[in-house]
């Protein structure tokens, strides 16, 4: 079986990490398996792309598609292109896309067009909130998808709604724990650790860049001013995001306690996240990881496609008022954040699951 695996943006590279390991393994067992790694380029910064290549022992793709920038649908259009020609060239039994970003529907639709078969791991999630460009990618994959590969039986279910067969659902769990379970050793503390003088569980670390949350200037403006007034002049670190920075310089809004840095590498950030008091975000993936650690988390979204991080883990939705804040920091001060379980299959062996159930599919 030859796979043709797609990566393209951050949350792809940690999914794709292990599974690509499962594979290696399965061809030094002698299985009837190999792939090929396609690089869209829909991420083409260092930090936000080459550094998890090289932390996560990703191999060098076999080939970039070079689709970084322009607007979504430019870049759509783009990677679609240069797909099309890679499927050409390079024959495959099956593609496998992996999260919601762009790459992840565009190469979706191009594998079917030319009647190759698609996998879709981390299939059925749905946050019901079709604002969001993840949510359309993730209706337009799964409907045209073969195989799907759940991280919970609630999105299993989803998918039996929409009419998909029982016996093309896999649930397996949770990719992105099978490369956070590998790496908690190797997390790295940042460079910038002793010099604004941070202590374990004794900082905030923030991360913002849904449309919904930057790019009104009031209600950003309001909501980076509430979590300052309500940080107990704790610390709080801001790996900013390129399109949350531009508004961060137009408002000038700073604080002396609010630390803005660069994007950082996988093993970095995770260091932060499991020494932190609480991380407050508006990132999906990040809830699954804090999760995970233990660690208190608060979403700035009205929605959420993974609510059993609220419902089992430790991630609570505020919504987008900024108001919301001041009882859920007041809790995390206090040490008094619910303790949050981990949900079903997230063990670290997802991948495994994932390889198996690949090999043993007729196509």
């Amino acid at each position: 079986m030859r796979i043709t695996i797609i990566a393209g943006a951050r949350p792809n590279f940690i999914k794709i990490a292990p599974i690509i390991k499962a594979i290696q393994k399965a061809i030094q067992d002698n299985q009837n398996i190999s792939f090929r790694l396609v690089h869209t380029g829909q991420h083409y910064d260092y930090k936000m792309s080459g550094s998890f290549f090289e932390q996560l022992g990703i191999p060098t793709p076999d080939v970039n598609l070079e689709c970084g920038g322009g607007t979504q649908a430019e870049q759509t259009a783009s990677i679609m292109i240069n797909f099309e020609k890679e499927l050409i060239n390079n024959p495959t039994d099956l593609v496998l896309v992996v999260g919601d970003v762009t790459s992840t529907m565009a190469c979706a639709i191009t594998a079917k067009k030319c009647g190759i078969k698609v996998a879709h791991v981390e299939a059925g999630i749905r946050s019901k909130d079709r604002t969001m460009p993840e949510e359309i990618n993730r209706l337009v994959t799964d409907s045209i998808s073969d195989y799907f590969f759940t991280t919970t039986e609630n999105a299993s279910s989803q998918l039996i709604k929409e009419d998909i067969p029982k016996q093309n659902i896999f649930f397996v769990g949770n990719t992105m724990i099978d490369t956070l379970m590998s790496q908690l050793k190797n997390f790295q503390k940042p460079p910038f650790w002793k010099e604004i003088q941070l202590e374990k569980n004794k900082y905030w670390l923030l991360t913002l860049h849904r449309p919904s949350n930057v790019d009104n200037e009031t209600h950003f403006a309001i909501l980076i001013q509430a979590i300052i007034k309500n940080s107990n002049d704790l610390p709080i670190v801001f790996p900013v995001h390129p399109r949350t920075k531009l508004m961060l310089e137009k408002l000038n809004l700073n604080s002396k306690n609010m630390h803005l840095i660069d994007p950082l590498s996988y093993l970095e950030f995770n260091y932060l996240v499991k020494n932190s008091l609480a991380v407050i975000t508006d990132s999906g993936g990040i809830t699954e990881e804090t999760t995970i650690m233990g660690v208190p988390c608060m979403t700035l979204r009205d929605s959420t496609e993974r609510p059993e991080t609220v419902t089992i883990g430790t991630n609570e939705l505020l919504g987008t008022n900024p108001d919301s804040l001041k009882p859920y920091m007041q809790k995390a001060l206090q040490g008094n954040w619910k303790k949050g379980n981990i949900p079903d299959l997230w063990d670290g062996k997802t991948s495994e699951r994932i390889v198996t159930t690949l090999l043993n599919l007729e196509i």
